[in-house]
């Protein structure tokens, strides 16, 4: 099993690395990442996505790693990201925490993430030795992102409420992309299901 690889948590990472820390708030570790927690109300519209990872220990052989946890956050329909977009300061949906259990699997409920201008469409996902360390803001074992497959890319931005996606990601590609383009083999999820009924991407995450 590969490691996957050390990536740019970007501007927008909420860990507490730039601005504000949504680490440590109670209602972090939930699996349904499309509404807001806490005193915050919104509900992030767009394609279900159910985003199945499994990580695993590459030290020990690729063996299930059990008890790591997985801070996932990625921007909305619209292409925004919840904490930093002016419009979106007091929402915090999009963005959760999950441990693996004893076959090294955890799995998020949200929506499609849109594509905006300059990037190709990812999730970012920081790993955690456990649930401890991550609603601690602790100690990272690996910040990373996932790249969305592009036929399903595609196929999910021919949507109503995609119309801006389907348009940036005619300029975008995995190759030139500033994350993707040193090689995604890793991190390119698979992707199964239709945007009537809901997608689903898979990945192996190894740590």
């Amino acid at each position: 099993t590969p490691e996957v690889p050390e990536e740019t948590a970007g501007p927008f990472p909420a860990d507490g690395s730039n601005g504000v820390n949504v680490l440590t708030e109670s209602g972090i570790v939930r699996s349904d990442l499309t509404s807001s927690f806490g005193s915050a109300a919104a509900v992030a519209e767009g394609v279900p996505l159910t985003i199945a990872l499994t990580v695993l220990d590459v030290a020990a052989g690729g063996t299930p790693a059990e008890g790591a946890a997985v801070y996932l956050w990625h921007c909305d329909r619209e292409g925004r990201y919840s904490l930093y977009d002016p419009a979106l300061a007091s929402e915090n949906y999009l963005r959760g925490v999950q441990a693996s259990g004893g076959d090294g699997a955890l799995s998020f409920t949200s929506i499609w993430p849109g594509a905006y201008s300059g990037r190709w469409p990812h999730i970012h996902f920081e790993v955690y030795p456990s649930l401890g360390e991550a609603t601690s803001a602790g100690a990272k074992l690996v910040t990373s992102q996932i790249a969305l497959p592009e036929d399903a890319c595609r196929e999910v931005y021919a949507s109503a409420g995609y119309e801006q996606s389907a348009a940036n990601l005619t300029g975008a590609s995995l190759a030139s992309d500033m994350v993707f383009a040193d090689g995604y083999s890793t991190q390119l999820a698979t992707a199964t299901g239709a945007p009537a009924d809901g997608m689903t991407i898979t990945l192996n995450v190894g740590v």
